[in-house]
């Protein structure tokens, strides 16, 4: 009976949170903001143990920074995650046309012309959901992604209908291994690959990340070399009137062949975005929380 009534309410509270979400999507964006903004400075003083793990990561990556400047980039952070959660509402529920005025796509997207194999590194920004949107809405490519199940159903059925709201997009479960992968890099689709992430031991290598060694999955040179791919980057960046979200030239010789060096490239592109905008990162996530076999943890 137990389980039956913590079902029931799991699912109450996401109906409730997706209708809020329909709602808040018809929102000014500065209203939509300001609220972000609350909810943020409410998180980093009521999530504690967040909190410390954003801070960690900060001390980690930023130790040339005051604790002073830490804090104030840690609240940012909130504050971005925030608001870029709130945005969802009108990127998944708005109206196109609103969409067209917030989203400004630029760059190097001639990247995307023709059917050459191609793989998007889209780092874990907070905006990275406006990222996607963006180049589906303007691209008239089919891409692929890799996606991670919610253990909420009606929570993963929102997510995944709002990934693929617009353009042709098909998503791989993380379980599925790398065949359909590589045959759809092969064919002409696009591979939009975020992998920025922790996954434990599995798989990973050691690379530095702002110097210090970190576990990284080397997806982005296995199928740069499996499908023949270039790899292009896009970072989207919240700003005030929505989403800047710019594509960056395809990299030069990549990949090389040594797996340990371009996963280290792959970091080293990373950092480079970060300090062009160190508050929007997800530092919410344990990055270091695989250490070298001896190594405490920093969490």
């Amino acid at each position: 009976m137990s389980m039956n009534v913590g079902l029931f309410l799991s699912t109450l509270v996401t109906r409730a949170g997706i209708a809020f979400m329909r709602v808040l999507a018809h929102f000014p964006l500065p209203v939509l903001r300001a609220m972000g903004a609350g909810l943020g400075w409410l998180l980093y003083w009521v999530v504690v143990s967040r909190r410390r793990v954003v801070l960690t990561n900060l001390a980690l990556c930023f130790s040339e920074l005051s604790d002073a400047e830490r804090n104030t980039l840690a609240r940012q952070s909130f504050v971005y995650f925030a608001q870029t959660f709130l945005d969802r509402s009108w990127l998944w529920h708005g109206r196109p046309d609103v969409l067209a005025k917030r989203l400004h796509l630029h760059g190097a997207v001639y990247e995307f012309d023709g059917h050459a194999p191609t793989i998007v590194f889209s780092p874990h920004f907070y905006g990275l959901d406006a990222g996607a949107t963006a180049i589906n809405m303007n691209i008239d490519r089919d891409f692929t992604s890799i996606y991670s199940e919610q253990s909420n159903p009606l929570l993963d059925q929102w997510i995944k209908t709002g990934r693929l709201r617009f353009g042709r997009v098909r998503l791989f479960l993380r379980n599925e291994g790398v065949k359909a992968n590589v045959s759809a890099l092969r064919s002409g689709e696009v591979l939009y690959l975020l992998p920025d992430m922790d996954f434990s031991f599995e798989g990973t290598v050691f690379v530095p990340f702002f110097g210090v060694p970190t576990a990284t999955v080397p997806s982005i040179p296995r199928f740069a070399r499996l499908g023949r791919a270039k790899v292009i980057s896009v970072v989207p960046r919240l700003t005030p009137e929505g989403y800047d979200v710019e594509v960056m030239p395809a990299w030069e010789n990549y990949p090389t062949g040594d797996i340990e060096a371009d996963t280290a490239l792959v970091n080293q592109h990373l950092e480079r975005f970060i300090k062009t905008m160190p508050a929007q990162y997800y530092w919410v996530h344990k990055r270091f929380k695989t250490r070298p076999e001896g190594s405490p943890s920093v969490y």
